[in-house]
């Protein structure tokens, strides 16, 4: 598994625009954080001068033969403002951390807003995954560094370093205003170093991105108390080691490379730092054997020199940490950007959401992302208003991606799809949702109440009574008669106490009682019953009609039998209506739903012999 870096891979924004961002950004959601930190300039500019200024204040006072208290009261004002100025400087450092806290806290909100309402289409392309990986990494924090906090507070940090770098320029060009030039021309060096650093880290960063994706995968999967059966019983864990030290090898690889990179970024700077300052102080000290300078002045040039050297320094370091710092800034905001070509119309749900609807499939086609064929294709079907409607056929024949293109989840390649006359597209996305009441197979609860997952209501907002009266339809009564706390009682024991676990058909069937909750026209189930033993899948059968009643539905299953329930039946191939009947027209047609049954069935009878059913 090799990867290859991209040379030609630029940030998706410049340092100078994430910086505007982020500044815009602080403005409208943390207006307090700005403040402060700009508020940190004066003191920290006056501390600057009157760092360089004390030493030669001291020597002017002591050469010029000024009395003790004359001199004491000069340099104790001095070192009054001094501390003043500290204490400010450090108020406003604090205030800004404490309210960069919040600012930090907002955007990482910003993140998950844009996954949740990012269309499902767009965020199950690898590419859209991948893009949302890099962008988290904008919203951690390791080893002191927080991209998202760091790039404003980085340009505030270069603009009092350029401030101070003009203050100390204009008290060092008295001694030469060439030694200003040398002092500055001399980073360019550094600058160079960092520029090309940043751009070999930035062409890796798609690949290490996909590396580590795939290392944490390996880590949790190999932590994963679902997986521990498997991974035992098959020998799996040496192959999980072996997978886990070939990419973490890799990792490793790639921190060996920016560290020596670093390090010989860090040579480069030492070098440039001796010849500078080597220069300039040469050449002071050659103006003070001639007598061109005072003791005074002396020392006020060469504390001007040695803080210019470093403020020069500082802002070659802050402008390099804020283009790292962009760099993570830029993925953050690419992610937020991203297009979706979503279908996002203007039409409401208000007037559908009383009846069940018909849906209609007009010569739709669908293809992922990638994929060399269509996965639905050319379907016409009419889904009647209230009718039950069944899915089968063997996997991949797409029957979920045909249950996906209905919720809307997806849009079609080709083609239109209509809902009581009107094209999906019209609809807005998010009303559009609220038409359906569906049950996947890969059923996930969150980390709340019973009652919360039920309805869907975390703020309270929620009807217990009733989410507890579908729990019980659902046929979680005994588990809920169990449970000391009720409908109250949290889905997790490692966040509660008295919390609870549900099994794998429990959680399907909690997802039942979501779906009864909703109440949406539309119905739709996808293999709801794979989890459930056979009294339980009987019960649901058994509800099946009380669940589809006044609604249109549409039913998956592998259990051919349970289709029996509905009004017509699908059998899918190849992305394509194969058969449709119902259950005794298709047994009678003698094709391959009919094969397919016989194969299911001949397990249950008396008379199969092994190989043929008598």
């Amino acid at each position: 598994m090799e990867y290859e870096k991209d040379p030609n891979k630029k940030p998706y924004k410049s340092a100078f625009s994430n910086a505007l961002w982020s500044f815009r950004q602080m403005l409208r959601h943390a207006p307090a954080a700005l403040l402060f930190l700009l508020l940190q300039l004066p003191p920290a500019v006056f501390l600057a001068w009157a760092e360089v200024r004390l030493p030669a204040l001291v020597v002017g006072e002591v050469t010029a033969g000024r009395s003790f208290g004359e001199a004491a009261t000069a340099v104790g004002l001095m070192l009054g403002l001094m501390m003043a100025a500290t204490a400010g400087r450090d108020i406003f450092v604090r205030l800004a951390d404490n309210v960069l806290n919040i600012y930090w806290d907002i955007m990482g909100a910003e993140l998950s807003r844009r996954s949740v309402r990012c269309f499902y289409q767009t965020f199950e392309r690898k590419e859209t995954r991948d893009m949302y990986d890099r962008a988290v990494l904008a919203t951690q924090s390791w080893d002191g560094v927080q991209p998202l906090c760091d790039t404003p507070r980085r340009a505030v940090k270069l603009m009092e370093y350029v401030l101070c770098y003009a203050l100390l320029g204009a008290v060092i060009s008295g001694v030469s205003p060439w030694l200003v030039l040398l002092l500055t021309v001399a980073p360019a060096v550094n600058i160079l170093c960092a520029r090309s650093y940043r751009k070999w880290e930035y062409s890796i960063r798609a690949a290490r991105t996909d590396n580590n994706a795939k290392l944490d995968y390996v880590i949790r999967t190999s932590g994963d108390y679902d997986y521990w059966k498997d991974i035992r019983v098959y020998g799996m864990a040496g192959w999980l080691r072996r997978l886990y030290d070939d990419l973490f090898k890799r990792d490793v690889g790639w921190g060996e490379k920016m560290r020596v990179r670093q390090l010989l970024m860090r040579l480069a700077d030492l070098l440039v730092i001796l010849l500078r300052d080597g220069a300039a102080y040469a050449v002071l000290i050659a103006q003070a054997i001639r007598g061109e300078v005072d003791a005074e002045r002396f020392v006020l040039y060469f504390a001007a020199i040695s803080s210019f050297a470093g403020f020069v320094g500082n802002i070659v370091s802050e402008w390099t940490g804020m283009n790292n710092a962009s760099l993570f800034v830029s993925d953050f905001r690419e992610y937020l950007d991203m297009p979706e070509d979503a279908p996002d119309g203007s039409e409401t749900v208000e007037k559908h959401l009383p009846f069940a609807p018909e849906i209609v499939f007009d010569h739709v086609s669908f293809r992922y992302h990638g994929a060399e064929a269509d996965t639905i294709h050319d379907l016409n079907l009419t889904i009647r208003a209230g009718e039950k409607l069944a899915l089968v056929g063997l996997n991949g024949a797409g029957k979920t991606t045909l249950v996906k293109l209905i919720c809307g989840l997806y849009a079609p390649t080709e083609g239109e799809i209509r809902l009581n006359g009107v094209p999906v597209r019209e609809f807005k996305r998010e009303e559009y949702y609220k038409l359906f009441s569906p049950v996947f197979q890969d059923a996930r609860a969150g980390c709340f109440t019973l009652a919360e997952c039920v309805s869907g209501c975390v703020d309270g907002t929620g009807d217990k009574s009733r989410a507890e009266e579908c729990i019980r339809r659902a046929g979680l009564g005994a588990k809920l008669d169990s449970l000391p706390m009720g409908v109250d009682t949290v889905l997790d024991k490692q966040l509660s106490a008295q919390g609870t676990e549900l099994s794998g058909g429990e959680t399907q069937k909690l997802m039942l009682a979501r779906a009864l909750y909703k109440d949406a026209p539309a119905l739709v189930l996808d293999e709801p019953t794979a989890a459930l033993d056979p009294i339980a899948e009987n019960e649901v059968y058994l509800q099946y009609n009380a669940m589809a009643a006044g609604k249109t539905s549409v039913f998956i299953s592998h259990r051919l039998a349970s289709t029996r329930f509905c009004d017509r039946i699908l059998f899918l191939q190849n992305g394509r209506i194969a058969e449709q009947g119902t259950h005794s027209e298709l047994l009678a047609l003698g094709g391959e739903y009919s094969r397919l049954f016989e194969i299911q069935s001949c397990w249950y009878r008396d008379d199969y012999k092994g190989g043929e059913a008598e």
